[in-house]
């Protein structure tokens, strides 16, 4: 099985000026916890709900709500994103991904054409979506109730 049998497509990216609440409510509406950053249409970084939370002020900080605000504003993606993105293709056999995957440990994989352009993402969930499906499915049977 290739990746581009089971990735999620088209991707959602995001350029690297977007402000960080900008980006929260895009993946909170979109219903992803991962953000490809994209300058133009080449893959400069990848943003995670995890980094999102990182960057808000703690609980217990001393800041006002408007100061708070006032100084998420001012954070974009550019400056928490991860800069080293591990990326695939759309021809790479499935399984190297998912080895790739578990192996450093990522919850996602960019998956970039020939030109470097983010055509979709590839998730942990979307490989266990894959092998929980019932193996008469897989073996391109359709299921009889």
């Amino acid at each position: 099985m290739l990746v581009h049998e089971l990735m999620s497509a088209p991707a959602v990216v995001a350029p690297p000026s977007l402000p960080l609440p900008d980006a929260a409510h895009l993946m909170k509406s979109r219903g992803i916890r991962r953000l490809p950053v994209v300058d133009g249409s080449r893959l400069v970084g990848i943003v995670t709900d995890r980094d999102l939370r990182e960057a808000l002020p703690s609980k217990v900080s001393s800041l006002s709500p408007w100061e708070a605000t006032t100084r998420l504003a001012a954070v974009s993606v550019q400056d928490v994103m991860r800069r080293s993105v591990l990326t695939t293709t759309p021809d790479a056999d499935a399984r190297d991904a998912a080895h790739t995957l578990l192996h450093h440990r990522v919850g996602a994989l960019p998956v970039i054409d020939d030109a470097g352009t983010v055509i979709g993402l590839l998730t942990v969930s979307d490989v266990l979506r894959d092998y929980a499906r019932p193996s008469d499915v897989q073996n391109g049977l359709e299921a009889r109730p």
